[in-house]
């Protein structure tokens, strides 16, 4: 039998992301694990099934050829959202920087489209992840619902972490869709392979 522990006098600790990135420096975090610094929190993210691998591939080389240097493609790298958050989103649309972003890791401002990859996760991402980058201010968000085979487009972000606009390109749309940063660049659900 456990004892139970009162923890009503404790205050649970919330880490920068100056702790986060020193504990990985010492090799806290399992090297075979993905990790990401959520509101203060270092949560463990699910491992990454071959649909979800798969459909991340897809983009990275859509994208690359299609925008070629007009954005750089960064794929499950970290985004320094605030002082206690550091998510690694399946997908980033980031300003070119001739540094390629090795002098910093890029902020909310860098961000020209985010894309998280949900075939377990849809939930989590839409509750949690999705408030968290309207927050940070980034400009528009996707959800590409691998089971569902629908790209969740949010637009707008506000303070209060809700996005102005949501759209749903599900299996009956049949029209083209562009990122808001790349008007030009007409996409269809057949560029996720759906």
């Amino acid at each position: 039998m456990s004892a139970s522990i009162d923890l009503s006098g404790a205050t649970p600790r919330r880490f920068t992301v100056a702790d986060f990135l020193r504990m990985g420096e010492v090799g806290l975090f399992d090297q075979n694990g993905r990790v990401e610094l959520i509101d203060g929190q270092i949560l463990d993210m699910s491992p990454t099934n071959s649909p979800h691998a798969g459909l991340v591939k897809r983009l990275i080389r859509l994208f690359s050829r299609r925008l070629g240097d007009e954005a750089i493609v960064s794929a499950q790298d970290p985004l320094e959202i605030d002082l206690h958050g550091m998510p690694q989103p399946d997908l980033l649309l980031l300003k070119p920087r001739e540094d390629f972003y090795t002098d910093s890791h890029p902020r909310p401002a860098d961000v020209l489209l985010l894309i998280e990859v949900s075939d377990s996760t849809l939930r989590f991402d839409k509750r949690v992840k999705l408030p968290l980058y309207a927050r940070a201010g980034i400009a528009e968000a996707w959800i590409a619902d691998v089971p569902g085979r629908a790209i969740w487009i949010s637009r707008g972000p506000l303070p209060s972490g809700e996005y102005r606009q949501t759209e749903c390109i599900g299996p009956e749309h049949v029209e083209s869709f562009s990122p808001l940063a790349f008007s030009k660049l007409a996409l269809t659900r057949a560029d996720f392979g759906w």
